[in-house]
């Protein structure tokens, strides 16, 4: 049985807001930029191909690294981790980060995001080190959408069996997160909500955002979330459901036949920066304070160069009491200055 830590006290120096009085609760650990997949809104095939250089294990920070500066950031105020990539299975034992993470003290919650087709095998496993929930990215359930939208790797039935794996080890409650691209695969959004009502499976659409700068993206391209909503409550109606806490990015309705939950993530039409708490970790240790960063922090660095935990810890500090991101708010004009500011890619840094 694990023994958990003795919790440190928060106080106002130790728990920093940004400029724009934002606290930070939101931890998400990258702990792989490679992925089995190649969707072409985050990992296009023709960049990353076989000859293309993903970081070496001695590059990725190593678990004992990731654990020690969870527990900094816990520190700070941060409650929620999320690992992510890549795809995080692809890290080997990683049951055992998950269940060193599940017993800092004062973390709430470690959940994971993945695609599922490796979720099957490690379900259990994962459950069992002390995982609470898991979400899936799951595009569309039409196999040959499915194909263009991972770049003609892995396949829903895949998926599909993760996800029941899943479920029967209570990873709960499991999430669906379908990214809807216009003349891609937003004719299959209802066919996701069919599949997934009742089920107890909470399928969440997200817009598509020009996150990195390989992803082709175009504003014609991105299906609002009002006009998709409006589709769906056409034929099953739902109401708007109050927000589980404060910045949570999904705006969440339910079903009025009591058929459960659905989910709009709106970064590009209604975006939510003002409520934003979370930080990103890549897998090399770099700290970024925003999905849409053009630059971060390394603490890779500062650790192997044998920096103490209080000088780890004024280092976090500081990088979140200067943040000032809010990239959606501003993205028609720092578009512009794409060129001279290219973002970091979203596989590097988690979604």
């Amino acid at each position: 049985m694990a023994v958990r830590e003795v919790i440190v006290p928060l106080n106002a120096r130790s728990a920093p807001r940004d400029t724009l009085a934002r606290p930070m609760r939101d931890l998400r650990i990258s702990v792989m930029d490679r992925c089995n997949f190649r969707c072409p809104y985050c990992m296009p095939r023709e960049t990353y191909h076989e000859q293309y250089r993903f970081l070496g294990s001695h590059e990725r920070l190593s678990f004992d690294e990731i654990v020690r500066l969870a527990r900094l950031f816990v520190q700070l105020g941060v409650r929620k981790l999320r690992l992510t990539g890549g795809e995080p299975l692809l890290r080997a034992g990683l049951p055992d980060l998950v269940g060193d993470l599940t017993t800092i003290a004062g973390v709430e919650d470690v959940a994971l995001t993945t695609n599922g087709v490796l979720l099957a095998r490690y379900a259990s496993e994962l459950k069992a080190a002390g995982l609470k929930r898991v979400t899936v990215s799951l595009d569309s359930l039409d196999p040959e959408v499915f194909a263009r939208m991972s770049g003609g790797f892995g396949g829903v039935e895949e998926v599909l069996d993760g996800i029941e794996h899943a479920r029967r080890a209570e990873l709960t409650p499991i999430k669906i997160n379908a990214v809807v691209q216009r003349g891609v695969n937003d004719h299959t959004a209802l066919d996701l909500v069919e599949r997934f009502r009742g089920t107890g499976v909470t399928v969440r659409f997200i817009e598509y955002m020009d996150v990195g700068n390989r992803n082709h993206w175009r504003s014609e391209l991105v299906v609002p979330s009002r006009e998709l909503a409006a589709r769906i409550g056409e034929r099953w109606p739902f109401a708007a459901l109050e927000p589980d806490y404060r910045g949570e990015v999904a705006k969440r309705y339910a079903f009025t036949d009591g058929q459960g939950e659905i989910g709009f993530i709106s970064s590009v039409s209604q975006p939510f920066c003002g409520d934003c708490t979370r930080a990103r970790l890549s897998s090399d240790g770099v700290l970024y304070t925003c999905l849409f960063a053009t630059r971060g922090t390394s603490l890779r660095d500062a650790l192997r160069g044998g920096a103490s935990d209080d000088a780890l810890l004024e280092l976090i500090r500081n990088v979140w009491l200067q943040r000032s991101d809010r990239y959606s708010e501003q993205r028609a004009s720092l578009r512009q200055a794409e060129k001279e500011q290219r973002k970091i890619e979203m596989f590097y840094i988690g979604g």
